[in-house]
């Protein structure tokens, strides 16, 4: 059971972790020179189906929400509410920021000041990352899919649970670019968040809101 204190701390953390990871996708998307390889997925299947990117977002999570139950091999109602009410939020932050930075011309300044708010956005959502997975009170879809491969299939190795979870976005890229002969969102930015998302999550652990402690008693251990 939930600590009334501890539950309105986690939530009021959360809703700060759902602005910075809104805010800081939306920018690597803004800058036109890549963001994390999920969202950077979505927005070339938002291209290939003329649809707004909110919505394509929120589709795409909803079926890795899926795809985790299948992954699961039963039901669980905990996971897909945990899933849906990330989701919903997360998607439609992501599009209205990335209207927000495109109005503000972030997609027009020179080269090196867009990759360094390229850079700033890959930071802002590691930085998100970190304070959303302490909170721990509901998880993106994509996080849950690695949880899942990672325990389920993998023994336990977060290395191989998090690049065999990208199977399917990257599936999705190639699919993507053959459509398109082109990919948007992919690029410099994708290369930083592979190689440096883990560290930045880690430095923000112990350096963003550092009184706010790991809690794994909700969705962590299942």
């Amino acid at each position: 059971m939930f600590h009334l204190v501890d539950f309105k701390q986690r939530f009021y953390f959360l809703l700060i972790a759902l602005f910075l990871l809104g805010a800081g996708n939306a920018l690597a998307i803004a800058t036109h020179l890549g963001s994390a390889v999920w969202t950077g997925t979505t927005v070339n299947l938002a291209h290939v189906f003329h649809a707004q990117l909110g919505n394509t977002l929120f589709v795409f999570g909803i079926a890795v929400t899926v795809l985790n139950q299948l992954l699961l091999g039963h039901f669980d109602r905990r996971r897909l509410i945990s899933n849906i009410l990330f989701t919903l939020p997360f998607s439609y932050l992501v599009a209205a920021f990335t209207v927000f930075w495109q109005w503000l011309g972030v997609g027009q300044l020179n080269l090196p000041v867009r990759l360094i708010l390229d850079t700033l956005g890959i930071v802002i959502v590691g930085t998100g990352g970190s304070i959303y997975q302490r909170a721990n009170l509901i998880l993106h879809p994509t996080d849950d899919l690695a949880y899942i491969i990672r325990f389920k299939y993998l023994n336990g190795s977060a290395t191989f649970g998090q690049w065999a979870s990208y199977i399917p976005p990257l599936l999705l890229l190639v699919f993507c670019g053959f459509w398109l002969k082109r990919l948007d969102a992919i690029g410099y930015g994708t290369v930083v968040a592979l190689l440096v998302q883990g560290s930045i999550v880690a430095w923000a652990d112990h350096h963003i809101f550092t009184s706010l402690k790991q809690h794994v008693d909700v969705v962590a251990h299942r």
